[in-house]
């Protein structure tokens, strides 16, 4: 752990109003300013900035943003770090906006004082700034190399990583920092934070302001992910949605929701359509989707190499998130680590295929919109040509969340006796339209490609003009 010395702490905040909303001022402790190119800067006190010095944390410096994506997109360079530092911006902006339209209904309807207001938000930025903590090298795209947990009989996610290490390795910088000494923050209750559990009580609601269908997570990275590849497809109209976002009673039950004024509801299709655009357009692109694979059974050789003398059961995996000593060996895995041993040689055949840059090539894909006839086709074809066919590839995403746990609610006349929340896809044939892409891609060498190519053009007139 870094220290920082020298600072005379008396409290942790004090909530100063502004026109418009709520800020927090840094009592008694150094503001710390990172220049930020999507919000200019973003401001953190000597305690989150302890924090973001810690090796666990720092260690997200060392970890892409988008794995291989500029083999296909050139600036495609940012990293965990800086999306971890905008996720934690915009998270504030979205709590700090809520908070000045609606503090006077959290006070009559959920009992908060000014108290428990600076509680909740201290503790959405803490988890903000850590929920991207415990990705794999090249993020997602090694997120199949997590273990199996036992316990749930699925694989861990890097949301179970990130808790962990929250609450076994980040204990002391959380809980033992001076401006934590009137707050008795436990790490507990930012590791919980970051995977939902009901055990936060009413701090629960914001959750979705990290995890939700219009979270600052998928908010921030949509934003920076166009910036730095240099497209439109991922932006939207993040102002508006801040200015009109807000809270209100579920439309069934009794339970609280976060939600969007009446007049807000086009900047959050905006969000929802510039989040198909992005994945259609960027995170499926068929070449970055090769990669994918490629650094995925790369590292997959290289751990089961490195760990074939240990005690783990899965040695081909990354260490279960179940000991600080198996999150050490974990946190030792970053992109660095792989990038070196690829330059010496090492990933096996796809590490090879990596360094020449001689990634699978696409040789068929169905639409975006899987039909019975395309599925059939998809599937004689990876039956017939076997071996030759080396990467398939699925596609099975949804850009929104019918259930009514999920859905993004709408607020009409807000503030009235007749105030109400309606869902999104109620009022919008935007968002109730968008298809669900299911689509399959199929992969084989670059050497075999033309030859596939025209195997599978003989097998869709085998099979009477397929599609």
């Amino acid at each position: 752990m870094v220290h920082i010395g020298g600072v005379c702490y008396c409290r942790l905040y004090i909530m100063q109003g502004r026109p418009g909303g709520i800020v927090l001022n840094f009592a008694d402790s150094r503001k710390h300013e990172f220049r930020d190119p999507i919000y200019g800067f973003v401001k953190l006190n000597d305690w989150e900035r302890e924090i973001v010095d810690h090796p666990a944390f720092q260690r997200l410096r060392r970890i892409k943003q988008l794995a291989w994506t500029n083999m296909v997109y050139p600036g495609a360079e940012h990293t965990r770090f800086e999306h971890s530092l905008g996720a934690m911006h915009v998270a504030t902006e979205m709590f700090n906006g809520i908070v000045s339209k609606r503090k006077q209904y959290l006070e009559q309807n959920m009992n908060y004082d000014e108290g428990g207001i600076i509680r909740d938000l201290c503790k959405l930025r803490l988890a903000s700034l850590l929920h991207d903590v415990g990705h794999p090298p090249f993020s997602h795209a090694s997120e199949n190399l997590m273990p199996i947990n036992h316990n749930t009989g699925k694989a861990y996610n890097h949301e179970d990583y990130s808790s962990a290490i929250v609450s076994l390795l980040l204990r002391d910088v959380i809980q033992n920092h001076p401006l934590n000494q009137n707050r008795e923050f436990k790490s507990d209750d930012i590791a919980n934070f970051i995977t939902r559990n009901p055990a936060i009580g009413r701090s629960l609601l914001w959750c979705d302001l990290l995890s939700g269908q219009l979270d600052a997570d998928r908010a921030d990275y949509l934003l920076r992910d166009a910036h730095h590849i240099g497209v439109e497809y991922g932006r939207y109209d993040l102002n508006r949605l801040l200015v009109t976002m807000t809270i209100g009673r579920q439309p069934e039950g009794e339970g609280f929701i976060i939600a969007v004024e009446n007049g807000g509801e086009h900047a959050a299709e905006g969000l929802i359509i510039a989040r198909y655009m992005m994945f259609t357009q960027v995170y499926y692109q068929r070449t970055r989707r090769a990669y994918d694979h490629h650094i995925e059974q790369a590292i997959k050789y290289m751990l089961a190499e490195e760990q074939r003398n240990t005690d783990l059961e899965q040695k081909d995996c990354f260490p279960p998130p179940t000991s600080v000593e198996n999150l050490d060996q974990y946190l030792r895995w970053d992109d660095w680590k792989v990038l070196g041993k690829l330059a010496e040689g090492g990933g096996g055949e796809h590490g090879e295929i990596i360094r020449n840059r001689n990634h699978y090539r696409w040789v068929h894909q169905t639409p975006e919109a899987l039909s019975p006839n395309d599925l059939e086709l998809a599937n004689t074809i990876i039956e017939s040509l076997g071996s030759q066919i080396k990467f398939t590839d699925k596609a099975d995403k949804s850009w929104y969340k019918f259930s009514k746990e999920e859905e993004i609610h709408i607020i009409h006349d807000m503030g009235s006796r007749h105030e109400k929340a309606k869902p999104l896809s109620k009022m919008s044939s935007v968002v109730k339209g968008l298809p669900t892409v299911r689509q399959i891609r199929l992969y084989s060498t670059n050497e075999k490609k033309l030859e596939v190519r025209r195997k599978i053009e003989d097998l869709r007139q085998e099979e009477g003009g397929l599609s």
